[in-house]
């Protein structure tokens, strides 16, 4: 048998990375009709990346949030979705994920294969500027959809207003502190208005 051409290769790695579409989240879409996919979530992450760029610190590289963005799902369609207000085995995550990496990344030839995986890397490892604000566009988003669908995940898992401000803000005051000043004014007032009900 002939060994795999470098494009043979590259298609077998979108073609796999089609099966994230597959891979159910737990945050609901803005209208609150279904639960969105892991592909849509890190395609909608991308947008946000380009109309929040303003408030990005001066050394981030947008162009490489936008490639974090793309990549940092990928590992869900081997190990699946984990919902930051489920009960999580954080290390056994941490171990499908990375496993998950090797696979998928490994379709890919080796040059592609050590670069794309050196990005998801880096946005997992939050520790440059750039992982830092797409982690924390990465925390920021669910909250925008679940205060558009009326609650949507926090309902589902009866979440406090502490824990998200433990959990999410936490993470996105590092990397965008400005979208974090905006969410907690506008969690607060959902969660106020839920207790008046």
């Amino acid at each position: 048998m002939t060994e795999k051409s470098r494009l043979d290769r590259q298609i077998d790695f979108l073609v796999e990375a089609d099966k994230l579409k597959n891979t159910i989240r737990a945050t609901e879409l803005c209208d609150g009709s279904r639960n969105e996919n892991s592909a849509e979530h890190s395609w909608h992450l991308t947008l946000y990346a380009l109309v929040l760029a303003d408030q990005a610190g001066p050394e981030v590289d947008l162009s490489l949030v936008i490639k974090m963005l793309i990549l940092h799902d990928l590992v869900e369609i081997d190990a699946g979705d984990n919902p930051i207000f489920g009960d999580l085995d954080h290390a056994a995550i941490e171990a499908a994920e990375q496993a998950a990496a090797d696979r998928i990344f490994g379709l890919l030839p080796e040059d592609q294969r050590d670069h794309l995986r050196a990005i998801w890397e880096e946005f997992e490892a939050a520790r440059t500027p750039s992982a830092q604000f797409a982690k924390s566009l990465d925390r920021f988003q669910p909250p925008m959809q679940n205060l558009a669908s009326g609650g949507g995940s926090w309902t589902d898992y009866d979440v406090s207003e502490q824990q998200i401000h433990d959990r999410v803000g936490s993470k996105i005051v590092i990397g965008a502190p400005g979208l974090w000043d905006y969410a907690k004014a506008r969690i607060a007032a959902f969660f106020a208005t839920q207790k008046s009900t």
